[in-house]
């Protein structure tokens, strides 16, 4: 595919060359600088001074003014031209002879020093030698397959080497130690310092003719056999495709990052970084390419043109703007060699952008992106192709060049909804990724906002996701949008976000009671009673109360039975002020109740008497209700039973006065015994309930927190409830039995056997006896473990105290006190176990030196 890099410009025409002259031609050009010289067949060399121009068009020319015109006298063509300008030399061939002469006035120089016997040569750009008043010189000698090296000085010339090749070179160039030849039937590439050669690959200078053209540091390019231009280093090999070119080339230049060829009709132009021709220019007759500092230069016997190169950001743009994203990308990242650091990154992070939105426009979204990435996009302006998305209060303009050509998305996708919704669904997916990253870095309200609005119009599950974690979203805005596709669930999200808790559930609650339609959530009453029970203002919590409670007392008790922690502990609701609400909704508040009493254990007697009482009257009503609500009387009679076991803040006397007349002889049995009445307790649950098994268990739950005396005091009343009944019931004598058998532990044996029948045998009783008897003998050989110790503890103490006694302390007026460091004045002293012996009133005193505090911090440290 074509792109316009070079214009061919006019440089030097034939009048100004030659004149009337018709049989002078063009043999060969060099150009160094603004100098131009240009060699004839004539033997002369005409020196011209090169100026370009720019127009205000950015369109180049150039102005020519001849400064010399030399005869050489050698009545032969000038074969080839080279300028050393540090030596401000020009090297001319003819006739065989390369002649040195002062470049600004042709002039030979004074020496007379001059290489004979050449039949070509090529200057060497990458120099061994190190001196910068010298040029290397390498050239195809007259002599039948020899090469010849020399280093040219200002005045004079010095032979460095000769070398045989195998064939007849029929051109050369040099780089370095290395030489590329081009023989008569093959390429090789030959080391001079080391005589090593590498053949490259074959090629007939009889069929075409051959071209050897330095590129780089070590790298050439030759015209290889098919019409190819191949790339090979001094090591043999090819880092870099082939260019597909004419059969008929007849010179070929470099112009970064181009390789341009010469035919007899067409200038072809291909690219080094995808080998693919870009540019082809007619020119006839042409039969001169060379480059010289980065100008080319082509000449035809007659003229010589320069072709001019495009910048390179010209290039790219043109490429870009015929949608050729690859091939701009390309050249741009080879661009990088021939720009400064910071205009290339500039330029290319443009580049990458614009390409960016050609790959958008053709819903290439993946590769979008990852240019957008590359460029670092300001996303604002991939927003701004969106009608509507950036807020209103947005300042954003943008970039100036533009970055595409379109206004918005409906001139992108020319009305497609298909491509609409695509192309929404990429910015939604690319917002999304890069809402919490550096590229929305200053403009996070922009983004958050337009990914908002984008989610509400999609009705994207995300939007709520959006609304629930930290966000930059604009109120006015998004409240706008939210209400215009109606999200009034995602509204109230926002409002809550920006501190507006009243806003939002004032709008939550229209949508449960039907005044707005948004099936967002179908729990949304279950959201607001969560909202509200973690909602720190305590105002808006007491205006919604009623509204909760009144839809579900179950759930709605919710709001003062779920606080957070932090809350509870800070008692933030009074429960008087809760209660008092309550009143009118029964459920709520047993349920409240039993948050106070069971879950908190509120130590207050008003609020277990209070659930208590409630308990009781639900049960009562239940009862009254015969068997239609059974299930719900056992339930509601555990409970009561339950906490009338287990609180004891409850008043005792008036519950009782309550179940007093009812059939409610377990609950009253409980409450007797919380009246350490317990023979009225029993009496009910074996006469009137005959629960026997509820009598065991009164006894185990009344004397849980009690002595081992009071517990056997229980079993033992219990056992004379059996027995002392008026009525001789085989029934209570069984039980009386079971009891023994089953708690034989509790009982005193001695007292048992006084108590029971004298006919009941010992058959009967033989678990209980047995039962009694191991209990006793446990306790027995418990005692006398006790005992054991006690004594050998004693005996261990009564040790120490002997060896202590044992050991003689000796007091005389040598003797100092370790405290002190006094001697000794009266007998009265006090030992340590360690054997110091300290005052009296030194032992009692608080104040000791550390020294002394470490021997009396042992911990056998008795006096």
């Amino acid at each position: 595919m074509s792109v316009k890099a070079f214009r061919l410009v006019p440089a030097v025409e034939r009048d100004l060359l030659m004149g009337d002259k018709a049989r002078i031609n063009i043999e060969c050009i060099e150009c160094c600088g603004k100098n131009l010289y240009i060699g004839t067949n004539d033997c002369s060399i005409y020196y011209f001074l090169l100026e370009e121009k720019n127009s205000p068009a950015e369109k180049t020319s150039f102005s020519v003014s001849k400064q010399l015109h030399k005869y050489l006298s050698f009545r032969k063509p000038v074969g080839e031209l080279k300028a050393a300008s540090a030596l401000n030399r020009l090297l001319v061939l003819c006739d065989n002879t390369i002649t040195l002469m002062n470049m600004m006035n042709l002039e030979p120089i004074p020496t007379g020093a001059r290489i004979k016997g050449a039949t070509m040569f090529t200057l060497n750009e990458n120099p061994m030698s190190g001196d910068p008043f010298c040029v290397e010189v390498c050239i195809v000698s007259v002599k039948r397959r020899t090469i010849q090296l020399f280093l040219v000085y200002e005045d004079r010339v010095q032979i460095v080497k000769e070398l045989l090749t195998p064939e007849q070179p029929c051109a050369v160039a040099i780089d370095g130690h290395y030489l590329c030849l081009a023989l008569t039937t093959q390429y090789i590439i030959l080391n001079y310092d080391t005589g090593v050669s590498q053949d490259l690959f074959p090629y007939s200078s009889e069929e075409r003719r051959p071209i050897v053209k330095r590129v780089g540091r070590q790298e050439f390019l030759l015209a290889g056999p098919g019409g190819l231009g191949m790339f090979a280093t001094v090591d043999g090999i090819s880092q870099r495709a082939p260019v597909h070119w004419s059969e008929n080339v007849v010179g070929a230049a470099l112009c970064f990052p181009y390789v341009v060829a010469l035919d007899e009709e067409f200038i072809t132009v291909h690219s080094m970084l995808d080998q693919q021709q870009k540019q082809t220019l007619p020119f006839k007759d042409g039969h001169i390419l060379q480059d010289f500092e980065g100008r080319v230069i082509v000449a035809t016997t007659k003229g010589v043109y320069i072709l001019v190169p495009l910048p390179l950001e010209t290039q790219i743009q043109d490429l870009l703007a015929s949608h050729r994203v690859e091939e701009a990308l390309v050249l741009a990242k080879g661009a990088r060699r021939n720009i400064p650091k910071e205009k290339f990154q500039v330029m290319y992070k443009r580049i990458l952008q614009q390409a960016g939105f050609i790959q958008f426009a053709q819903l290439q979204f993946l590769e979008a992106k990852e240019l957008f990435r590359g460029g670092q996009l300001d996303v604002r302006e991939l927003i701004s192709l969106y009608p509507f998305l950036l807020p209103s209060s947005s300042s954003f303009m943008r970039t100036h060049p533009p970055l595409h050509e379109y206004a918005d998305l409906n001139q992108l996708t020319q009305g497609d909804q298909e491509k609409m919704a695509k192309c929404k669904q990429f910015l939604m997916s690319y917002l999304n990724e890069v809402r919490s990253t550096d590229v929305a870095n200053g403009y996070k309200e922009d983004v958050d906002t337009a990914l908002l609005k984008l989610y509400a119009e999609s009705g994207h599950e995300s939007l709520l996701d959006l609304l629930v974690s930290e966000n930059f979203c604009l109120l006015a805005d998004s409240a706008a949008w939210l209400e215009k596709h109606k999200k009034f669930f995602a509204l109230g999200l926002l409002y809550h976000a920006n501190g507006q808790d009243a806003a939002a559930l004032q709008l939550w609650v229209k949508i449960v009671n039907g005044d707005i339609q948004d099936s967002t959530r179908t729990d949304l009453y279950e959201y607001i009673v969560d909202f509200l029970t973690s909602c720190a203002d305590h105002e808006l919590v007491w205006k919604y109360a009623e509204w909760v409670l009144q839809r579900s007392e179950e759930v709605g008790v919710y709001i003062f039975t779920r606080r957070p922690l932090e809350e509870e502990q800070k008692n933030s609701f009074n429960p008087d002020d809760v209660i008092s609400c309550l009143n009118k909704y029964p459920v709520s508040l047993v349920k409240y109740l039993e948050f106070l009493v069971l879950e908190r254990r509120v130590k207050k007697e008003k609020f277990h008497t209070h659930l208590a009482v409630l308990y009781l009257e639900e049960v009562l009503r239940l009862k009254s209700l015969a068997a239609e609500k059974s299930e719900e009387l056992s339930t509601s009679q555990a409970k009561l039973r339950s906490l009338l076991q287990k609180s004891d803040l409850y008043r005792i006397r008036f519950i009782l006065d309550k179940i007093s007349g009812t059939d409610l002889h377990m609950e009253c049995a409980i409450l007797f015994g919380k009246l350490e009445q317990h023979d009225k307790a029993l009496h009910i649950l074996v006469h009137e309930l005959k629960d026997f098994a509820a009598a065991e268990e009164y006894c185990v739950w009344n004397s849980e927190s009690k002595d081992l005396p009071y517990r056997k005091k229980l079993f033992h009343m219990l056992l004379s409830e059996y027995l002392n009944s008026s009525t001789s019931e085989h029934q209570l004598a069984m039980a009386a039995v079971d009891l023994l058998n089953n708690h034989a532990a509790e009982f005193d044996a001695a007292c048992v056997l006084q108590l029971i029948p004298d006919t009941w045998s010992v058959q009967l009783l033989s678990s209980f006896l047995c039962g009694s008897m191991r209990e006793s003998i446990h306790a027995q050989r418990m005692t006398q473990i006790a005992l054991g110790l006690a004594k050998a503890e004693n005996l261990t103490y009564t040790h120490e105290k002997v060896k202590l006694k044992g050991i003689a302390t000796v007091l005389s007026d040598r003797k100092v006190c370790q405290m002190c460091q006094s001697p000794f004045s009266e007998p009265a002293f006090v030992r340590y176990p360690n054997g110091s012996m300290v005052h009296t009133h030194c032992a009692a005193n608080r104040h000791v030196n550390s020294s002394t505090n470490h021997h009396l911090s042992s911990p056998s440290g008795r006096t």
